[in-house]
C-alpha cells in the first residue's frame, strides 16, 4: 500500500462512518444515554469495517474539499432519517403503553423511557424496553444489518436524499405508527368500554351504592389481567410491523 492512496482510503472510511455512526447513535438499544458512548462507538466502527468493501463502490471519484462536505452531509442526513425511523417504530409501543394506562386509570404513573430519554407511562415504557429485548432475542437486529447494507442501493452516496420522498416516507410510518398502536391497545380498549357500560348499568341500577370506589381497583387488576393474557399477541403483532417496515427497505434495495 503507497502512501498516496491513505487520505483516500481515509476519506472512504469517515464518509462511511458519518452515515453508519449517525444511525447507531439513533438506534434504539444503541441510542439511550445510559448505552456507554465507548461502547456505541466501538460498535460503529466495527459496522465500519464490516461494510467499508461493500460500500466502497458506490462512492463516486473523491474531488475537492467542497465535494466531500456534501458527500458528507448526505451520509449523515441518510443515518438521521433511518436512525429516526427506527426511532418511530419504537415510540408505537410508547403510544400504546400510554393509551392502555389512561384505560386503566394509571395515566399519572409515569418513569423515564430510556428508549425515548423522556418521561413516559409505566407501561409504555415496559413495552419499550421488552421491545428491545424482544429484538435482540429473534435475531431481528440482522434486518436492521441488511437494511442498512440495502441503504447504500435507495441512497446513492454523493446524491443528497430528497427532501419530499423522506418527509413522505416518514409521515407515512407515523401514520402506521399510530395504527398499530391502536391496535397492540385495542383489547385493554374494549376492556374498558366494557367495563364502563357495565360500571354505567350498575349505577343505574344501584344509586346509592359508590361506583367510583369499586370501580378504580376493579379496573386496575381487571386490566392487569387481561394485559397479561394478551402481552404474547401484543407483541406479536408489534414485532411483525417492525420487520414488515424492514422488509420495505430490503425490497427496495
Amino acid at each position: 500500500m503507497s502512501i498516496q492512496i491513505l487520505p483516500e482510503l481515509s476519506i472512504g472510511f469517515l464518509l462511511i462512518f458519518s452515515r453508519i455512526g449517525t444511525l447507531v447513535l439513533l438506534l434504539p438499544g444503541f441510542g439511550e444515554r445510559s448505552f456507554p458512548v465507548r461502547v456505541r462507538l466501538t460498535i460503529a466502527l466495527l459496522l465500519t469495517l464490516v461494510f467499508y468493501p461493500l460500500a466502497t463502490p458506490y462512492y463516486p471519484a473523491l474531488g475537492d474539499v467542497p465535494a466531500i462536505i456534501g458527500i458528507l452531509l448526505g451520509e449523515i442526513a441518510v443515518g438521521f432519517v433511518l436512525g429516526i425511523c427506527g426511532r418511530i417504530m419504537i415510540a408505537t409501543l410508547q403510544t400504546a403503553g400510554t393509551i392502555i394506562a389512561q384505560q386503566l386509570g394509571l395515566g399519572f404513573v409515569t418513569a423515564v423511557d430510556p428508549s425515548m430519554g423522556s418521561q413516559g407511562a409505566l407501561i409504555g415504557t415496559f413495552l419499550s424496553l421488552m421491545a428491545v429485548a424482544l429484538i435482540f432475542a429473534t435475531d431481528l437486529h440482522h434486518l436492521v444489518i441488511a437494511a442498512l447494507g440495502q441503504s447504500y442501493q435507495i441512497f446513492r452516496p454523493g446524491n443528497f436524499p430528497d427532501t419530499g420522498d423522506a418527509a413522505k416516507y416518514v409521515t407515512g410510518l407515523v401514520a402506521d405508527s399510530f395504527t398499530i398502536a391502536i391496535q397492540v391497545s385495542a383489547p385493554v380498549l374494549i376492556f374498558g368500554l366494557i367495563f364502563n357500560i357495565g360500571l354505567g348499568v350498575l349505577a343505574r341500577l344501584m344509586p346509592q351504592m359508590q361506583v367510583f370506589f369499586i370501580a378504580m381497583p376493579a379496573s386496575i387488576f381487571l386490566g392487569f389481567a387481561v394485559l397479561a393474557l394478551v402481552l404474547a399477541t401484543m407483541m406479536g403483532v408489534f414485532m411483525n410491523y417492525m420487520e414488515n417496515g424492514l422488509n420495505v427497505i430490503l425490497q427496495r434495495g
